[in-house]
């Protein structure tokens, strides 16, 4: 962009504002579905389980098409891939909501999943690529705040439009705000003209599509209730074969569809790997926590949603000085502890009971929105902060890609954690029923959050210097 005016106001805010609603409604539309699932099979006369498949569908098409909307955005510019994205998702929206058949809602979500893989990714680079390294913090916060708090409020939301109006209401209210997103961004998008890409990588798509699906396809089948372990079988092992196939052709190729090469900057390499493991454990968050309250609390699905959303809250509530402590205190020390924070809050939610006070419970979740909220804030700006501006694209692009796996995975493993809850409750000794199985489950994905804060401390004391303004 051609502006200079800086990210607390004036364009570049507006246009960040507007990229994190977009993907708002990306995120919120992948998982809001869940809990409308009944009323949309009896609707359509298919079985529940095969509701499923809408879900899987929309996750396993962002996975495959995002590593190539900056290559298009590259080659078609980034304004009119961003408008024809959200022309793309505010249409298949509404062929969502026409749906008379479960074959038209599958291909409609393809169609809709691909309108957002488009429409985030060119949407962030828009706004990345041409900042100013002092910059980059403030404009990130403003990007990631959607990815923490959509798969909260999901939960919530859907049980409320499919109790009190219709099922189609899920997709129909993408319509105005697709309309106002672009509205908005025809008259405020005029990006800078991002240097030429080479000729498309074919072979690097074909391989990291297949590669990248198949294993988001294997997360989903995990996250079953019922794992049918010869097509995760069937399924796992090739996907991860044409992975590898995938990272191997895409180091060593010329011009790959995306430069795996950068993992050469050592903060780049940490930040990635510290993103993967924090965004596998704070997706974890929202899918245990509601179960717990249900399940071993017995609390309502309204009443445990409206608790869970005391993550949200302290998601937002941290947004407020988490740009303030990166500044004075730097990326290394505020990263550790606000993921070493996030591993904490996991452990003692769950050690929570029918007995907890509410006020330590609320006190728990705030604090683990918090952790997700800071965490996240700084893995998304640290990531940016040696790479060259040339390479913004292709950073973009194995960031996103990364948030969206570890987004897939945090849900399967918490999946599979909870059921290695009760043999390995008993193993130590504990009583065997569902409070252990959540506890020894929850300090499983806290396990994974300290991951995070071990990336977090292999980066230098000076990284991200440039980026504290």
């Amino acid at each position: 962009m051609s502006t200079s005016t800086t990210p607390g106001q004036g364009p570049k805010r507006a246009v960040a504002l507007l990229v994190a609603g977009c993907f708002f409604m990306e995120m919120l539309d992948g998982t809001i579905v869940t809990t409308s699932a009944p009323r949309i099979a009896h609707a359509l006369a298919v079985p529940v389980g095969s509701i499923a498949l809408v879900i899987t569908a929309y996750l396993v098409t962002l996975a495959v098409l995002i590593p190539l909307s900056s290559w298009i955005a590259a080659r078609i510019g980034a304004r009119a891939a961003f408008l024809a994205a959200i022309v793309l998702f505010t249409l298949a929206s509404a062929g969502c909501a026409l749906s008379s058949s479960f074959a038209e809602l599958v291909a409609m979500r393809v169609l809709q999943a691909a309108g957002a893989a488009m429409m985030v990714p060119v949407g962030r680079l828009m706004v990345l690529a041409p900042a100013k390294p002092g910059d980059l913090l403030a404009l990130t916060a403003l990007l990631v705040w959607p990815g923490l708090i959509a798969p909260v409020l999901a939960p919530l939301a859907g049980g409320l439009i499919t109790t009190y109006a219709s099922w189609h209401w899920l997709f129909a209210i993408n319509l105005p705000l697709g309309l106002v997103a672009f509205l908005v961004g025809a008259r405020i998008v005029h990006p800078a003209a991002l240097p030429a890409p080479g000729d498309l990588d074919v072979i690097g798509l074909l391989l990291a599509g297949a590669g990248l699906g198949g294993v988001t396809f294997t997360a989903d089948l995990l996250a079953q209730q019922r794992i049918a372990w010869p097509l995760v079988t069937t399924v796992g092992l090739p996907s991860a074969s044409l992975l590898a196939a995938a990272i191997i052709h895409l180091r060593r190729t010329r011009e790959p569809l995306v430069n795996l090469r950068l993992t050469r900057i050592h903060t780049f390499r940490a930040a990635l790997a510290g993103t993967a493991f924090h965004f596998t454990a704070l997706s974890a968050t929202p899918f245990l926590a509601p179960l717990l309250f249900e399940e071993v609390f017995r609390w309502s699905p309204v009443h445990a949603g409206s608790v869970v959303l005391l993550i949200f809250v302290g998601n937002v509530g941290a947004k407020a000085f988490a740009n303030r402590l990166y500044a004075r205190y730097g990326f290394r020390p505020v990263l550790a502890a606000s993921t070493a924070a996030l591993a904490a809050s996991l452990v003692l939610l769950g050690l929570t009971s029918t007995t907890t006070p509410l006020v330590l419970l609320a006190t728990i979740l705030l604090s683990s929105g918090a952790g997700r909220s800071v965490g996240a804030t700084g893995y998304a700006a640290v990531i940016f902060a040696d790479v060259p501006q040339s390479e913004m694209r292709h950073a973009n692009t194995l960031s996103l890609t990364t948030q969206q796996l570890g987004g897939s995975w945090g849900v399967a493993l918490a999946a599979i954690a909870l059921r290695l809850g009760d043999p390995l409750g008993r193993l130590f000794g504990a009583a065997a029923d569902a409070r252990t199985a959540y506890a020894v489950a929850l300090t499983l994905i806290a396990c994974v959050a300290l991951l995070s804060t071990a990336q977090a401390l292999r980066l230098h004391p000076a990284a991200g210097q440039a980026l504290r303004g």
